[in-house]
Parts: C-alpha cells; sequence; structure tokens
C-alpha cells in the first residue's frame, strides 16, 4: 500500500510546476491532495484538540479553508470529468471518495494520474 502512495506522488512530481494550475489534470490532482491533506488534519489533529482539549479555534480556521478545498474540488472533478467524458458513476466515485479519509489519494494514484489531460 505504501508503495502505491509513492508511485502517485513520484508521478506527481514528474509534471511541471505550471502544469499544477494551469491544465485540469495538475488542478485535480493538486486540489486532491490539499483537499485530503486538509480532511485528515481536521480528523487527526482539529478534533482531538476540540473534543478532548477544548480548544475549538483550530478547528474552525482549518474546517473553513477545508470547506473551500472541498468546494474546489467538486469543481475540478466536474470539471476533468467533462473533459475526459468519465462515466457517471467514475464521476460518483470521484466525489464519494472525497468524504473517505484517504480516498483523494487513492483516486489520485487509481485515476487522476493516468488521466491524458
Amino acid at each position: 500500500m505504501g508503495t502505491t502512495y509513492t508511485i502517485a506522488i513520484y508521478e506527481f512530481k514528474k509534471m511541471k510546476i505550471s502544469e499544477w494550475i494551469t491544465t485540469p489534470k495538475g488542478r485535480l490532482r493538486s486540489i486532491a491532495g490539499i483537499e485530503g491533506l486538509s480532511y485528515l488534519i481536521i480528523l487527526g489533529v482539529t478534533m482531538p484538540l476540540k473534543y478532548w482539549l477544548d480548544i475549538p479555534g483550530p478547528n474552525k480556521v482549518i474546517g473553513m479553508l477545508h470547506g473551500v478545498f472541498f468546494v474546489f474540488y467538486i469543481l475540478a472533478v466536474w470539471q476533468s470529468s467533462r473533459i475526459s467524458g468519465w462515466s457517471a458513476s467514475k464521476l460518483f466515485i470521484a466525489l464519494l471518495v472525497s468524504v473517505i479519509p484517504f480516498g483523494t489519494f487513492w483516486a489520485d494514484y487509481k485515476w487522476f494520474s493516468k488521466e491524458k489531460r
């Protein structure tokens, strides 16, 4: 399983920095990574701070950022699905993985890194 994510990260590193934002594939992969990371930070850091230590501040800030990244992820998935002609089931799964921890990283490895555009 660790090899899977290593390969996806290696493929991402092969992209030019300008492609991370200027191409639909680059935007989707960048936003998927940021959205997935923000979700893990919420689950692993800010939620325990909020509920175990009664420190709600970080959860508000990271939660708001995650909400913005989540909306950008939805838009990027929608754009990529229209450009690449994804089936309805692939679109649904790409949207569904955003609410599963590590889901966007799995989708990046399985689908997003292999997209042509």
